[in-house]
Formats: structure tokens, sequence, C-alpha cells
């Protein structure tokens, strides 16, 4: 019987003992993911947030979210031909970097793509985010705010003061500008007023299953619906 590639050893040099415990468990945990699903979707994140990742993995729970530690991933899969745990993965390690992730899963190809681009979930964008609208705040009250708030407003820049126990703006204030990179400031500004700016969602980058290997997927709308309706054709011949 031929030895299986899962049995492939990788070196993990240069680690403590405790991170390499760590580390054989997720090559573990990949070659495992490998055997038992039959597609693999490469993602990319905009807008990563934690909790939110941690929210598709309990809405998940028939497939495996890997994002992070993308060297050990690839290392897993294998980074040639010689390496690689199942026939054609070394292609996926290859563009395995950046905020990206995989997918494991058995759904359909037509089912995932559709979700990755329905999918959204609005949030408060951070510092160092680029705006793509301009919000002016006009001169008057804010009586959605506390008059505890008053000082700490001040000490975010904006032109604000008490009268008769009622926040008020001095005068216009422009929190952020369209184009404008934000300030640690300027986002918390955002955040207390509950405006979200920013969006989390997955964008897919491509797909691997045993029977096709690795193909690449392009990620603009036009594309995208070109996929989804060639899953709808294909999804037959790709069923194991």
């Amino acid at each position: 019987m031929p030895k299986s590639k899962r049995d492939k050893k990788i070196s993990l040099t240069k680690t403590s003992k405790k991170g390499l415990l760590l580390k054989q468990q997720i090559v573990e945990d990949i070659r495992y993911c490998v055997e038992k699903y039959s597609r693999i979707f490469l993602f990319s994140v905009e807008n990563m947030r934690n909790n939110k990742l941690k929210s598709l993995r309990s809405e998940w729970k028939d497939s495996r979210f890997f994002f992070g530690k993308n060297k050990i991933v690839a290392l897993a899969l294998g980074t040639s031909p010689e390496k690689e745990v199942a026939d054609g993965l070394h292609k996926l390690s290859k563009v395995l970097k950046g905020q990206r992730g995989l997918l494991f899963t058995n759904r359909l190809k037509k089912e995932v793509l559709k979700w990755m681009e329905d999918y959204r979930e609005d949030d408060y964008a951070r510092s160092g985010f680029v705006v793509d609208e301009t919000i002016v705040l006009p001169e008057g009250p804010l009586p959605d705010f506390p008059h505890s708030i008053e000082p700490h407003l001040r000490q975010l820049g904006m032109p604000t003061a008490l009268k008769k126990g009622v926040v008020t703006l001095l005068r216009e204030y422009e929190v952020c500008k369209e184009g404008q990179t934000l300030t640690p400031e300027q986002a918390r500004i955002l955040k207390l007023l509950q405006t979200p700016l920013a969006t989390f969602k997955l964008i897919p980058i491509g797909i691997y299953t045993k029977k096709n290997g690795y193909k690449h997927l392009i990620s603009d709308e036009n594309s995208l619906e070109n996929n989804i309706e060639e899953g709808m054709e294909t999804e037959d011949a790709e069923k194991t």
C-alpha cells in the first residue's frame, strides 16, 4: 500500500516546547481537515474582527475556519509537489499570505460563494481606516450625550460646552472627511456617535478540490456572479 501523503514530516525548528506542541496540533488539524472535507476555500478579510470570526465559526459548525499562522498552515498543506499532503495543494499554499484564511467545508461551491457575496457585518472603524464619506455635525445641542461625557468630548477635540446641562457644539464640527485616514480620536468620536463606517466581510480568492486541484477566483462582483453560475453548472461533477 502506498504511503499516505498525510504522513509527511515537517520541521518546526527554533520553537519552545509549548509553541512546538501548538504548531504540531495545527499541522495535525489541517491534515485531518484535508481528508475530511471535499472543498477548501481561500478567502481574504476586510476589516478583520476576531469576535465576528468567532461567531462565524459557531455558525458554520459543520465546517472549519483557519485564519492566521499562515506559514504553519502552508507547511501543513505542503509548499511543493514533493511536500504537499494532497495533489495540487502546494498551489494553494503559495497564495496563502496576508489577511487570508481557509474554509474547509463539504457545502457546495454555489452555496459558499453566494453566502460570501451576501455576508456583511457593519462595525466601528478603527484608527488607520480610510473613510469613504464626510461627516459634519452642525452647531448646537447634542442631546444624546449625557452631561458627564462633555469633558471627554473636549479632550477628543470637539468644541463643546455645557449649556443648561446639555452638551452643546459651539460651532460646526467636521468629524472626518472622505479619503482621510482616521486618527484614534476620530475613531472614538464615531463610536460615541454610534456611526459604524467599517464592514467586516469575506472575499473568495480561490477554491481547492481533490478532483480539480486549486482554481483561482477573481473577487470582483461580476466575476463572483459568474463563479456562482459556474458552480451551479458544475456542482454535480464535484460532489463527493
